[in-house]
């Protein structure tokens, strides 16, 4: 079987961890940006850890949840929005103003969107998580 998308799966992995009620939760393969969001979903507190363990077949991710997710999931067409754009697109994939994140990549890395209001900056939607 192939994957399509590795940052679909990933978060599919985690949201379904999640519902089920499990601790812990593996993800296969490991890309940059997978570690990048789960750095993102880290410091917004929605997992507590994780780690990176080589293996022959590659690196295997393995993530601490922190049981406050409710929906985590990719964004599909990776929409391009700019400053005054982020509050249509918060309406539209977050159930409240100020309750979860939406992940934009953009020239200055993979941020929040809060981050991207306070640095004045556009980019491309990739994830939302409340």
């Amino acid at each position: 079987m192939t994957l399509n998308d590795p940052l679909s799966n990933a978060l599919s992995k985690i949201n379904n961890a999640q519902k089920v009620g499990k601790l812990t939760c593996t993800i296969y393969p490991s890309s940059k940006i997978i570690m990048e969001i789960l750095n993102i979903l880290k410091k917004a507190g929605y997992i507590l850890d994780y780690k990176e363990n080589k293996t022959s077949k590659g690196n295997i991710l393995d993530v601490t949840l922190a049981n406050k997710i409710n929906n985590c999931k990719v964004i599909k067409p990776r929409y391009q929005v700019k400053l005054q754009d982020i509050e249509k697109f918060e309406k539209r994939f977050l159930p409240a103003k100020g309750f979860g994140i939406l992940i934009i990549s953009t020239p200055k890395g993979i941020l929040t969107h809060h981050e991207v209001k306070e640095k004045n900056i556009g980019g491309r939607l990739i994830a939302y998580c409340y």
